[in-house]
C-alpha cells in the first residue's frame, strides 16, 4: 500500500490531463504495473498476489481519491484478473502464457449474444462502456448463450484484441478519462473454454477454481463486481471531500464582515456531516467484503450484495452539497476548478446497474 500511496502525487497532478486525453495516459498505467497493482488479484500460478480483496478496494478508493477516472479503471481493470482466474486454465494460459501482465477490459452489458456452433459459439454484438480498453489486449463482453433461437446460458466471452474493433465514443462530462469506448464483434468464433457462465461462477463449479482455490476465488461476483464500481465511488467522495475543505479553508465571505469560510460553525457542521456520511459508507463497504472474505476462508456461508450499492448511494448527498457550500452553485467555476472536476466525476458514478439502487438490493441474500 505504501508504493500505492508513492504514485497519489503523480497521479493527482495528472488528473486533469486524464480527463482531456479521455483515457489513462500510458505514463499512469505502466506506473501501474510497476508497483504491481495488477497482480493484486491475480492468482499466484501466474506470479501474482491472490490477496484479500479487502486490499485491492483500499487501493482503488485511494487512487480515486485523487483521480476519478485512474480509480475507475483501475479497480474495473484489476479484477479481471480475478475473473480470468475462474475461467478454464487454457484460456488463462492463452491470456498470460506469454505476458502475465497481460491486461482484460470488458463490458457485461448484454449488448450482444453468442449463438452455439460446433465447439463453441458465435459472438455478435455491440458492446457499450468498456473501461480501459485502449489498454486491454483481450475482452470480457457478457450476454446470452442462443440455441435453437433461445438463451440457454448467461455469462462473459473473453475475446482478443485482434478480433472486436474499438469505437471512439467516449465524449462525456464526468469521468472522460476512462475511456469507457464501445466495443463491437462481428461473427467472432469463441472456443468453449473462453466462455464462463454466471451460474458456475455463483454456483462455485467454475473451472478455474480446480487451479485457483485461493479464498478470493471464491469470493461472489455479487459482491466483487458491485464493490468494483462502488470502491472508487467512494474514494471520489473522499477526493470531493477533501478539495471542498481545501477550497473553504481559503475562502473568505465578504458579506459576513471578511469572515472566513471555515470559521462558519454551520460550514463546520456541514463538513463534519459530510465527512461521518462517506466513512460511514467505506466502513460498511469493505466491514462487508471482509466479514465475506473471512467467513469464506472458514468455510461458512455469507450475504452480500447490498452493502456495496447502498454505500455508493450514501456518497451521493455529501458530494451535491458541496457546491452549495462553497458558492460554486451560484458564480462562475473555471473549467479546470478541482472541484469541478470532483463533482463531474462523482455524478457520472450513478448510472452503472450495479449502483442503481432500485434494482440491487433486491439481490440481497
Amino acid at each position: 500500500m505504501a508504493a500505492i500511496d508513492n504514485l497519489l502525487p503523480e497521479i493527482r497532478d495528472r488528473a486533469q490531463a486524464t480527463e482531456d486525453l479521455r483515457r489513462l495516459p500510458d505514463e499512469t498505467v505502466k506506473a501501474l504495473d510497476d508497483v504491481g497493482f495488477f497482480t493484486l488479484l491475480q492468482p499466484q500460478q501466474w506470479g501474482g498476489l491472490q490477496c484479500d480483496p479487502a486490499l485491492f478496494f483500499e487501493a482503488t478508493r485511494r487512487l480515486a481519491s485523487v483521480c476519478g477516472s485512474t480509480g475507475w479503471v483501475s479497480s474495473i481493470v484489476g479484477v479481471h484478473n480475478w475473473h480470468l482466474a475462474l475461467f478454464d486454465q487454457r484460456a488463462q494460459e492463452e491470456v498470460w502464457g506469454e505476458d502475465p501482465s497481460t491486461r482484460i477490459s470488458s463490458s457485461y452489458a448484454p449488448m450482444g449474444a453468442g449463438v452455439v456452433v460446433d465447439g463453441g459459439y458465435l459472438v455478435n454484438g455491440s458492446w457499450n462502456w468498456s473501461s480501459g480498453c485502449d489498454h486491454a489486449s483481450w475482452t470480457f463482453v457478457g450476454g446470452p448463450v442462443i440455441k435453437d433461437g433461445r438463451p440457454v446460458d448467461f455469462g462473459s466471452f473473453l475475446i482478443p484484441r485482434s478480433e472486436y474493433e474499438i469505437k471512439d465514443v467516449w465524449y462525456v462530462v464526468g469521468l472522460r478519462g476512462t475511456g469507457s469506448n464501445t466495443l463491437v464483434v462481428k461473427d467472432v468464433f469463441v472456443p468453449r473454454h473462453r466462455f464462463l457462465s454466471y451460474k458456475a461462477m455463483n454456483d462455485h463449479t467454475a473451472g478455474g477454481l480446480a487451479t485457483n482455490s485461493a479464498p478470493v476465488y471464491k469470493m461472489p461476483w455479487g459482491t466483487m463486481h458491485p464493490t468494483t464500481i462502488s470502491a472508487p465511488i467512494v474514494g471520489m467522495a473522499y477526493g470531493a471531500y477533501a478539495a471542498h475543505v481545501e477550497h473553504q479553508g481559503k475562502r473568505v465571505r465578504a458579506a459576513f464582515a471578511v469572515e472566513k469560510a471555515k470559521d462558519d460553525p454551520f460550514a463546520k457542521v456541514r463538513i463534519a456531516e459530510a465527512a461521518s456520511d462517506i466513512d460511514a459508507a467505506w466502513r460498511q463497504l469493505i466491514g462487508n467484503v471482509s466479514d465475506e472474505y473471512a467467513l469464506l476462508a472458514a468455510g461458512k456461508g455469507f450475504r452480500s450484495n447490498c452493502a456495496p450499492v447502498r454505500a455508493a448511494t450514501r456518497c451521493a448527498p455529501p458530494v451535491a452539497q458541496s457546491p452549495r457550500s462553497t458558492g460554486c452553485s451560484r458564480r462562475p467555476v473555471p473549467p479546470r476548478c478541482p472541484m469541478r472536476l470532483r463533482f463531474n466525476g462523482s455524478g457520472a458514478t450513478r448510472t452503472p446497474v450495479g449502483c442503481t439502487p432500485p434494482t440491487t438490493p433486491s439481490g440481497h441474500t
